[in-house]
């Protein structure tokens, strides 16, 4: 017998659901005499949307495959998946191979006869709650991006950082580095050059790591942020469900330019020089070297 427990998110809260829901199987698997002690899987902060990333779930199916487990018991069909179609397929999977699941708030049996219709109602209902939450969510981000607020990934962003009024104010410091690799740009040195450099000198990166790579010196050198604007919903998430992430043309979202929002690290017509600089050097005709395919 094994329990599989989820909540998902990490506000304090439903931390403390989760440590209440792993103490509560824990105790209910034990007191019974039939019932021997596997274990309780629990995915702490994750959606449940998709299974990829929950490492708890996959390792209890794992063990499943491995004939270690015979039955497991869950709070709903919500803790357990809140997309219909891997409800199913894991309940017809397990199934296959005799091991049932007890979804406790429903009562439900998995192996029981007609329980699968039952499952796939609890299922969609769970799955159209996670659609509703999502539309929310977009919707609150279009109207955060109508208004013109700018979020800002403090942890992530070289250059800036959250003021006392909350706001973004410059960080000295930070400021200088990005100066720096606009003006070695701008003099003709390329991304690769700029990285090794930098790292060769010790510069910490935007995460704090200390080695660069061309495609950091690329996204600063290509991000309006630093000239004090910002281009808003310029990507966005397709459906809650695949969560896969698209470049917004402005077709599927509307998309927002917000100007003078903060102090400018990089004046805007230098800004726009290394945006020429940048569609020149990819633009330039690529030369075919010996023994190389044509690009």
């Amino acid at each position: 017998m094994a329990a599989y427990c989820r909540v998902s998110t990490a506000q304090e809260e439903q931390l403390n659901s989760y440590d209440v829901q792993v103490r509560y199987y824990t105790e209910k698997i034990r007191s019974e005499p039939k019932w021997a002690f596997v274990g309780i899987f629990a995915d702490r902060g994750l959606s449940g949307t998709s299974t990829k990333k929950r490492d708890e779930f996959n390792k209890m199916i794992k063990q499943c495959w491995r004939g270690k487990i015979d039955m497991i018991i869950t709070k709903s069909t919500s803790r357990f998946a809140r997309n219909t179609a891997d409800v199913l397929k894991y309940v017809r999977m397990l199934k296959e191979i005799g091991v049932d699941i007890f979804f406790e708030e429903q009562n439900i049996h998995s192996t029981q006869p007609g329980a699968e219709f039952y499952i796939t109602i609890y299922g969609s209902i769970a799955q159209s709650e996670s659609e509703n939450i999502s539309a929310n969510v977009i919707w609150g981000k279009n109207q955060s991006a109508k208004e013109g607020k700018v979020p800002f990934q403090y942890k992530r962003f070289l250059g800036y950082r959250r003021g006392p009024d909350g706001k973004p104010e410059i960080d000295p410091e930070q400021a200088e580095v990005v100066k720096r690799i606009y003006s070695s740009f701008l003099a003709g040195d390329s991304m690769t050059t700029i990285a090794n450099t930098l790292t060769a000198d010790g510069v910490p990166t935007p995460t704090g790591s200390g080695r660069w790579v061309p495609g950091t010196i690329q996204s600063i050198i290509s991000n309006e942020k630093y000239a004090g604007n910002a281009v808003l919903n310029k990507t966005y998430v397709v459906d809650c469900l695949s969560k896969k992430v698209k470049r917004n043309d402005g077709q599927a979202r509307p998309m927002y330019f917000v100007e003078n929002n903060y102090p400018a690290i990089i004046d805007p017509a230098i800004f726009g020089r290394a945006q020429e600089e940048l569609a020149r050097r990819a633009g330039k005709r690529k030369v075919k070297q010996k023994g190389t395919k044509t690009e």
